[in-house]
């Protein structure tokens, strides 16, 4: 009987962080890129949209290309991006398998 009572009270206390729609990974403005599609899109209403991400590659230092997200390297035509490519680095290769941006099927 008392492992039931901790059982429930273990569930009572936990069961709200398991509803939450996102673990985190928004921005200050509530927003954050959906992972599959690439939208850019906003969870807080809090009047506004947030800042919309720059719709063209920035250039890093040095003269190489930076991608801020997948979704304007997908724009400017560079996805999939090999590792060794212009524009490629860690934080776009969710899986670390060397390719960045690539397309799911």
């Amino acid at each position: 009987m008392r492992i039931r009572g901790i059982s429930l009270a273990l569930v009572c206390v936990l069961a709200p962080f398991a509803a939450d729609a996102h673990p985190g990974g928004l921005d200050a403005a509530g927003c954050h890129n959906n992972r599959k599609t690439g939208n850019y899109h906003c969870h807080r209403g809090s009047g506004g949209r947030g800042p919309a991400p720059s719709s063209r590659p920035q250039r890093a230092l040095a003269g190489e290309t930076y991608y801020p997200d997948c979704a304007v390297a997908r724009a400017a035509g560079a996805a999939a991006l090999r590792r060794g490519d212009p524009g490629y680095r860690a934080g776009l290769d969710r899986d670390n398998y060397g390719r960045a941006c690539e397309y799911s099927r």
